[in-house]
């Protein structure tokens, strides 16, 4: 889940819900600047689906010990020891089965989605701030990823629907960066974020070279991109979100209950060139 504060309670919006919004930034992704993907059915997928490890945590919202929403959340944004309030064996869960669900239709896909995992519990993990009996558990899921990674890269290697560009580690590494940037997009946008950011790697250009794009927010859920990678110079997204009223809750099931009580409403995200 991630939260957005309002005056009254929370706006909530679910993981998969997110990761769609990351998937409408991508399909939209690429200019007279920008390279944008291909294989471009199987990036958009594994970019869409990245979280759908998180459906059926999502569908019964918790809560923390302070009572809040368990969620992502705008103070959480770059701190991944947080783990969106989660404790790390069943994150890991979450993350694993957000791998194996798609591998099965998609090894490209999953391959993007391990990347993805492996990439917030390594770069962006503090080992300093898990219990010593966890990092056991936390390396253990570390192997396996890679393991997996290596099957999954044998399968697309074979694969003769993909060129020899489409396979390489370069431009496998190209598209990885592209859903942790479409993915970090739309987390700013969930929780509204309302300070400078950028999109955590250089991206890829047409005719060779990478660059940063940075984030400014203008507005409410409005932002400039710098330098902009999209055809259009100003583009507008909607996603479901549900407001529940209440800051803090006494129980989860209180929270579950106004949260299956609340109608599902769409918001919007602009974002524009400089």
């Amino acid at each position: 889940m991630l939260r957005l504060e309002t005056k009254t309670g929370w706006w909530l919006v679910t993981h998969p819900d997110h990761a769609r919004l990351a998937e409408a930034f991508a399909e939209r992704w690429g200019n007279e600047r920008f390279l944008a993907p291909e294989p471009r059915p199987n990036v958009l997928k594994g970019i869409a689906r990245h979280d759908d490890g998180w459906t059926a945590r999502d569908a019964a919202p918790v809560i923390t010990k302070p009572g809040k929403p368990s969620a992502f959340s705008e103070e959480l944004v770059g701190k991944y020891s947080a783990f969106e309030e989660i404790d790390l064996a069943e994150y890991l869960a979450v993350r694993d089965r957000a791998v194996r669900l798609i591998a099965s239709e998609d090894a490209y896909a999953a391959l993007l989605i391990s990347m993805h995992s492996y990439s917030l519990l390594t770069e962006h993990a503090d080992r300093s701030t898990m219990a010593a009996a966890d990092l056991p558990l936390l390396d253990k899921f570390l192997e396996e990823q890679r393991v997996f990674q290596h099957s999954l890269r044998e399968q697309i290697s074979s694969n003769q629907s993909f060129t020899r560009e489409q396979t390489s580690d370069r431009t496998i590494l190209d598209h990885f960066r592209l859903l942790q940037a479409t993915d970090n997009l739309s987390l700013l946008t969930c929780v509204d974020y309302s300070k400078p950011a950028h999109l955590l790697h250089p991206l890829p250009l047409l005719g060779g070279g990478h660059s940063e794009v940075e984030v400014r927010p203008i507005g409410p859920r409005e932002y400039v991109l710098d330098p902009y990678p999209f055809q259009e110079k100003q583009l507008s997204f909607r996603f479901p979100a549900r407001h529940v009223a209440g800051k803090t809750f006494q129980a989860s099931a209180e929270l579950r209950e106004r949260f299956a009580a609340a109608p599902l409403e769409m918001l919007s995200v602009t974002v524009r060139a400089a």
